[in-house]
């Protein structure tokens, strides 16, 4: 903390520490969270995505930070040693037509989201396809082939819920036979003896008892559970997020 900082007493309450409100390890999980780390945040935000984020890593910071001020765990002008060593970044990276935003204290992420790069337009008469659409057109793509894994069953579930309409994917439906799929997948030896997403996804309408127009919203939902369930953080070609970001620009492309 800062240099020259009062001494707390026994009856201050803990500091809101970083690893008190995000999956965080290290040094960083264990530091306070402080005011100015909550304003350099908000900063970077500012700078990145051009405004702070409702309910984002600064947003979260800053009230975690009011508290640790208000019962005296930190001062107004404290800064963690965690941010003054190694600061605070917010990147993007663009993957597909789709922005991909990292933030980060100490290097520990504490907080990513995609944000599709899909036009705000309204869909064009007869160009309406739909969530089933989308994952069969995955299942007869050069992706089709390939053995489901962790992050096309995240995708699909993500699909599936949006689809129906509902907060959780359905016992036997399409999004847990994705699961089921993608847990057996890791332990077969052969490829070929996989479990491939054609498998899956080529009778995906039949499959889901109700769909629905794929929008905007379904393709960031359906992006972001793939990619945080991808190491290189990057979209399958020919994939699920990609066969559901391919029909959201359909529909809403003039």
């Amino acid at each position: 903390m800062s240099q020259g900082q009062p001494r707390r007493t026994q009856y201050d309450q803990e500091p809101i520490k970083y690893g008190d409100v995000f999956n965080v390890g290290g040094d960083v999980a264990s530091q306070p969270i402080a005011p100015v780390d909550a304003a350099n945040m908000q900063s970077a935000e500012s700078q990145v995505l051009g405004e702070p984020q409702r309910g984002g890593p600064a947003s979260v910071m800053q009230s975690a930070a009011n508290v640790n001020v208000r019962t005296g765990a930190v001062e107004r002008d404290d800064v963690s040693d965690v941010v003054r060593e190694q600061g605070i970044n917010v990147a993007e990276i663009d993957i597909g037509g789709t922005r991909v935003i990292t933030e980060k204290v100490g290097g520990e992420v504490v907080g990513q989201y995609v944000q599709p790069r899909v036009p705000a337009t309204y869909p064009m008469p007869g160009m309406d396809i739909t969530m089933g659409e989308a994952l069969e057109a995955t299942a007869y793509s050069a992706a089709g082939d390939k053995p489901i894994d962790q992050s096309d069953a995240a995708a699909i579930k993500a699909a599936e819920v949006r689809a129906l309409r509902s907060t959780q994917t359905p016992a036997g439906g399409i999004g847990a036979e994705a699961q089921s799929a993608a847990d057996r997948n890791t332990r077969v030896m052969l490829d070929e003896d996989k479990t491939t997403l054609s498998d899956v996804l080529a009778d995906a309408t039949a499959k889901l008892p109700r769909d629905k127009t794929v929008t905007r919203d379904d393709a960031e939902g359906v992006i972001g559970a793939e990619i945080r369930n991808k190491p290189n953080m990057r979209t399958t070609p020919g994939g699920v997020a990609a066969s559901v970001a391919a029909a959201a620009r359909l529909n809403q492309n003039p």
